[in-house]
C-alpha cells in the first residue's frame, strides 16, 4: 500500500522516452518528489500502438514499470498510439492530475531532441504556463552505478560463440539476446556492459574484448544451458 503524501499542493511529472537516461529522469523525480513529499507521476508519449512496439521499446516500458513500482509512483502513464504533438498530451496529462513541476531530458535521441533546440520548450511554455519545468543535461556518455563511464547505447545482440557468448552488432542465426552494449569510453576494443530484458526483468553482462566475462550471468532460460 502506497503511503500517502504529506503535501498535495506540489506534484512531479517526469516525461521520458526510449534511452538508458530514462532512468536517471525518474530518479531524479523521485528524489525531488521524496524532499517535498508530494505525488511522482511517469508519463511517456508514443505515436505507436502499444503492441507494435520492438523488444528494446518494450523492453524499456517493463524496466520502467518496475521502476515505477519499487519507488512507489502515482501511476505510470503510456499515450500510445498519440497523433497529437506531444506538448498538447503532456498539457492535459499535466492539467488533470494538477501537476506543479516536470521534468524533461535534453538528449540528441528520438522526439524529445526537440527541446535542445528551443521551440519545443518555448511551446511547452505556452501550452502549460501554470507549471516550473526542470531540463536535465544528459550527456553523450552515462555512468554506471559502479564505476565505469559509457558512450551511448546502440543496439547490440549477444551470440554463442563456443561455451561463451560475445557481442555482434548483426542479428545471427547464433543469436540468443538482443539488447543495447554500452562501450567504455577511450578504449580501442569492445569493452563495456551489455544490458537486456529477459523475463520483464533487466539483465547486464560485463564485455572483454568483445567476449562475456562470466557467462553464468547469462540468465539459464536463454543461455547455453538451454540449448
Amino acid at each position: 500500500m502506497k503511503r500517502v503524501k504529506g503535501r498535495m499542493d506540489e506534484s512531479i511529472l517526469v516525461c521520458v522516452y526510449y534511452g538508458p537516461n530514462g532512468e536517471r529522469l525518474i530518479r531524479r523525480g523521485h528524489k525531488m518528489a521524496s524532499m517535498l513529499d508530494c505525488p511522482l507521476y511517469i508519463l511517456t508519449v508514443d505515436p505507436l500502438p502499444y503492441d507494435a512496439f520492438n523488444a528494446e521499446k518494450s523492453g524499456y516500458i517493463e524496466h520502467w514499470k518496475a521502476l515505477a513500482e519499487e519507488l512507489e509512483v502515482e501511476e505510470f502513464i503510456i499515450r500510445d498510439n498519440e497523433k497529437r504533438p506531444s506538448p498538447k498530451v503532456i498539457q492535459e496529462v499535466a492539467h488533470g492530475l494538477n501537476i506543479t513541476q516536470i521534468i524533461i531530458g535534453q538528449t540528441a535521441q528520438s522526439r524529445w531532441e526537440e527541446i535542445t533546440k528551443g521551440s519545443f520548450m518555448n511551446v511547452l511554455l505556452k501550452e502549460i504556463p501554470f507549471v516550473d519545468f526542470h531540463v536535465v543535461s544528459v550527456a553523450r556518455y552515462i555512468k554506471d552505478e559502479e564505476d565505469g563511464i559509457f558512450e551511448k547505447g546502440v543496439r547490440a545482440y549477444l551470440v554463442t560463440d563456443e561455451d561463451s557468448y560475445k557481442v555482434s552488432f548483426t542479428c545471427a542465426k547464433n543469436m540468443c539476446q538482443e539488447g543495447i552494449f554500452f562501450k567504455e569510453i577511450g578504449t580501442d576494443f569492445e569493452n563495456g556492459i551489455f544490458k537486456f530484458m529477459h523475463n520483464n526483468k533487466m539483465h547486464q553482462v560485463h564485455i572483454q574484448e568483445n567476449l562475456v566475462t562470466d557467462p553464468n550471468q547469462v540468465p539459464d532460460s536463454c543461455s547455453l544451458k538451454a540449448r
